[in-house]
């Protein structure tokens, strides 16, 4: 089965850090991100780049896309990033999600994927 970890960070946490402190938080989540790869643990991973650094939001009513730059509205989190994982179950994925840096810092969400109809 697949997971999703979703990191959810405090909006605008990043810009309290120094860039050495950054580059070091970076540093940790690419190592783990290495260790589960090592265990045949990890599909994908990626950091995401603040809202404000070029995030869009699209959508599409009555035919027609729409197309919003960020900064969004005032929001309180933002998705720093995403692990996928190939886990056996939910409690491999949680476990997993237990040891992920980021929990240290921001709110680690564990999601199965499937089909959107169920």
């Amino acid at each position: 089965m697949a997971y999703m970890l979703l990191i959810h960070e405090p909006a605008g946490q990043r810009a309290t850090r120094t860039r050495a402190q950054g580059e070091a938080v970076y540093e940790r989540m690419v190592q783990w991100g290495r260790g589960l790869r090592d265990r045949d643990l990890l599909v994908s991973g990626e950091s995401l780049l603040s809202p404000e650094e070029g995030g869009a939001r699209v959508q599409v009513r009555s035919g027609r896309a729409q197309v919003l730059d960020g900064p969004f509205a005032e929001a309180k989190e933002m998705v720093g990033g995403f692990f996928l994982l190939a886990c056996k179950t939910r409690e491999e994925a949680l476990d997993i999600a237990a040891t992920c840096p980021a929990a240290e810092w921001a709110t680690v969400e564990v999601r199965e994927t499937g089909p959107c109809f169920l």
